[in-house]
């Protein structure tokens, strides 16, 4: 990494790249003043910002010592930079405390490439297009052109567009093999639409910007993971089989545990997310949002859990950081003082979609303790060996925090105050490592907190935007971000309409499942209306043979697991991580690499029977067939139960991957 003085200004590069330049001709900084506008329904926000000023900062002072370099822009601010072989670091000094609009240009090239932005959902290659970064629900369907789209957004303010995501970040990374971090929690909109230059508006002035550069992909990773943290191995109990997510008490949901394990699927777990209760409502099935062991819905529980630990079943269970109205635990709650309020101190209570619930304050350290020590009591101490942590995107705006700073500052913070109340009752009570919690939410720092990720709740579809291809993205993007544990609800969640999962989808997403970290099924919001495995025998035989497979690979998932605790390198990656000289690998988004050995192109369409796919140079071997193929691009035949899944000749693993095509 250099800082070079120049004319009238200065340039900072890595590896002869120029990231960062300015003179008075090309500002590399604007700066300004904006009024916001938000309005919030049921997670999803309407923004707009009216700019009342910005202008460029043209003329800069540099003095240049061994250490740093400092930047003055009289009157305005100062950029103090310090310069590692590898590494950048910008600190900035406001000096015009009116100013409240930044800008800062980064340097392009017309053939470069970005990534990550946390967890994007459409599109992996970001250059060509704008990301506001606000943690939010995603929407339904996501695609501005889509019918489903705009019926959600006229009913329900709900449709999203292709950038929402419940994790966002202010990171990205460069084909130039770098990446920038912006250290702020306020709203920001990454522009990749200018061939010259990326430009990256915050709505403060930021305290810092990092820049740290490496010669491969793999050791960005890793120094990624380095600032942010890295996520835990996964409890050996995960690798038993899959996680049954069903519902409805404890007569049901353990009578689908026997019939699944009569049909030979390997479980690791059920998963009851209405282990607290249940709620209707128009959109579908809800929870009772008190997280506490309902003994009415799920009579002898206690007693069921360890008769299956005892089979080597676990059981999970969900909360998320709001409490209902009117429930034992939002009544203890309001009566400590723990909830945020409303700015004349009233309560503030939260629409979730035709019930209201109270906004647990994490800024105030009795409440986030008080939350943790409940999560302790009835969740750990219970017996739960998981749980969905759900939410963490809803914090409005509007509200009064303990810690006195503004909802705006706060909001992309809080899904990692709530992963973090999570991981310190893992830790605290010794359980780190042998429970494991998933989350969808997520935010800079979500990294060491977040054991397991989740791609939300997608349409049950096969819809580029919003439905199983997503999925594929989800990982990617977030891989590159330094969450290296991802995966899904197999069949997609979110049933609205006339949208109905099918035996179809379903089967295919169980495909791409097998070949992730951690398979996981849901019966989405209307599970009587749409399909389930275990609603006839083929699929389950068919599921059974995919999660056995899955199984298998336990040995080889297991060794990815331990690098991404370790090095920061993650399990599902984008081709370019391994084959960066190939130029045909950078904007692949629906196929991926399952650790260094094994590429995965799942049928991401419907009526699909075969899949063309694209093979970097090396001797691969079709895990079904056993046929060789050398590399470019193919096409393999894809009936259902067997997706698109190649492996390295030269692997360590061949053999295992061998077994496991003649086998299975």
């Amino acid at each position: 990494m250099k800082f070079n003085v120049e004319e009238n200004g200065f340039s900072l590069s890595s590896q002869g790249k120029t990231i960062l330049e300015h003179s008075p001709e090309r500002p590399m900084i604007y700066v300004g003043k904006g009024e916001e506008s938000l309005e919030m329904y049921r997670g999803n926000f309407d923004i707009e910002d009216y700019v009342i000023e910005r202008y460029a900062l043209k003329h800069a002072k540099i003095d240049q010592a061994d250490s740093a370099v400092r930047v003055s822009f009289p009157n305005e601010l100062e950029l103090i930079i310090q310069i590692t072989d590898g590494a950048a670091v910008m600190n900035i000094v406001l000096l015009n405390t009116e100013i409240n609009r930044f800008w800062i240009r980064v340097a392009a090239d017309a053939d470069e490439k970005c990534y990550g932005c946390g967890e994007q959902m459409s599109y992996f290659n970001l250059r060509g297009r704008s990301f506001p970064l606000w943690t939010s629900e995603p929407g339904v369907g996501r695609d501005k052109t889509s019918l489903m789209t705009l019926k959600y957004d006229l009913e329900s303010k709900g449709g999203g567009d292709y950038y929402n995501t419940n994790y966002p970040q202010p990171t990205f990374v460069s084909t130039k093999k770098y990446y920038l971090h912006i250290d702020t929690t306020a709203y920001c909109d990454f522009d990749f639409t200018h061939s010259a230059y990326h430009e990256l508006q915050v709505w403060e002035v930021p305290k810092q910007i990092r820049i740290e550069s490496a010669p491969s992909y793999l050791e960005l990773a890793g120094k990624i993971t380095e600032l942010f943290g890295r996520q835990p191995e996964l409890p050996d109990w995960i690798y038993n089989g899959a996680i049954l997510g069903v519902q409805g008490g404890t007569e049901r949901s353990f009578e689908l545990v026997d019939r699944s394990i009569h049909h030979g699927i390997p479980v690791a777990g059920v998963w009851c997310q209405d282990w607290e209760g249940k709620l209707v409502t128009s959109f579908g099935l809800r929870l009772q949002w008190n997280w506490q062991w309902n003994k009415e819905l799920y009579p002898n529980l206690p007693e069921k859990m360890k008769e299956y630990k005892e089979k080597g079943i676990r059981f999970l269970g969900y909360i998320n950081p709001y409490l209902l109205e009117g429930t034992a635990l939002y009544n203890e709650g309001k009566e400590k003082g723990y909830f945020a309020t409303k700015e004349d101190g009233s309560d503030y209570l939260v629409d979730f979609g035709e019930f209201y619930c109270g906004v647990v304050d994490l800024t105030n350290p009795d409440a986030y303790e008080w939350y943790k020590n409940n999560i302790k009591r009835d969740l750990i101490e219970f017996g739960l060996d998981g749980w969905m942590a759900d939410f963490g995107e809803y914090l409005p705006t509007d509200l009064k925090l303990s810690n006195g700073v503004s909802p705006m500052l706060e909001h992309n913070k809080w899904p990692v105050r709530w992963a973090q109340c999570n991981y310190e009752a893992l830790e605290e009570t010794g359980k780190l490592g042998e429970i494991v919690y998933f989350m969808r939410a997520g935010g800079a720092g979500i990294q060491k907190y977040c054991p397991l990720l989740w791609a939300g709740d997608q349409s049950v579809d096969f819809s580029m935007h919003d439905g199983l291809a997503t999925v594929i993205v989800g990982a990617l993007s977030a891989a590159m971000m330094g969450c290296g544990l991802h995966h899904s609800d197999i069949g997609g969640y979110t049933s609205i309409y006339d949208n109905l999962r099918t035996k179809e989808l379903f089967l295919r997403w169980t495909e791409m499942a097998a070949f992730t970290p951690v398979m996981r099924t849901h019966e989405g919001n209307r599970p009587a209306t749409n399909f389930q495995y275990y609603d006839d025998v083929e699929t389950m035989e068919i599921f059974a043979r995919l999660t056995k497979a899955h199984v298998e690979l336990t040995p080889y998932i297991k060794e990815l697991v331990k690098e991404n605790a370790e090095k920061g390198i993650p399990v599902q990656r984008p081709l370019f991580m391994h084959y960066e000289e190939d130029e045909n690998t950078y904007d692949i988004q629906t196929s991926y690499l399952f650790g260094p050995d094994m590429l995965v192109a799942p049928v991401y369409l419907e009526a699909q029977t075969s899949r063309e796919l694209y093979l970097p140079e090396d001797e691969w071997i079709h895990l079904w067939t056993g046929k060789s193929y050398r590399g470019g691009i193919v096409t393999v035949e894809t009936p259902i139960g067997y997706p698109a899944v190649f492996y390295r000749k030269e692997s360590s693993r061949a053999s295992l991957f061998e077994s496991i095509g003649k086998n299975y």
